[in-house]
């Protein structure tokens, strides 16, 4: 398991560079305490989140979406969003808001990271989520560095 207080500090970092004002990258993002092999009543589901006041009960539709393991013939849920994967990578997928009122869109990546998984939302379409990429790896990378 990741030090929890190295992975906190990177953290606030990182959300003060990528969230908050209309330039940046992101305007939600989510971490999550995500450990198949634990059992899941030790710790609570959000570990992190900012741009969003989700509840843990929001996010079991998804964490279930996770588990079944079917990313490409299944929608998901993210609180009231609904998504279509559109692109799967080894330790991360893009998906699609199907829903949203937002005339460019609106998208998420999901990134298996240790014993979290972060989830980035974003708004716009490609560029956007060019810059929603680099900040998620961005942060991956700092946590994989900082707890090896």
């Amino acid at each position: 398991m990741a030090d929890w207080a190295v992975t906190h500090k990177l953290w606030e970092k990182w959300v003060s560079n990528n969230l908050g004002t209309s330039g940046d990258p992101l305007k939600a993002a989510l971490l999550l305490n995500y450990d198949p092999a634990a059992p899941s009543r030790l710790t609570s589901v959000i570990a992190e989140q900012e741009g969003t006041s989700l509840k843990a009960s929001e996010l079991l539709p998804f964490l279930n979406f996770i588990k079944r393991n079917n990313l490409q013939a299944e929608f998901f849920f993210i609180g009231s969003s609904q998504y279509l994967v559109t692109s799967i990578h080894e330790h991360w997928f893009c998906a699609r808001c199907i829903n949203t009122s937002k005339p460019a869109g609106e998208g998420v990546l999901v990134m298996h990271m240790a014993a979290y998984l972060l989830i980035a939302m974003y708004e716009g379409s490609i560029s956007s989520a060019t810059r929603a990429m680099v900040a998620v790896d961005q942060f991956a990378w700092q946590v994989s560095r900082r707890n090896h």
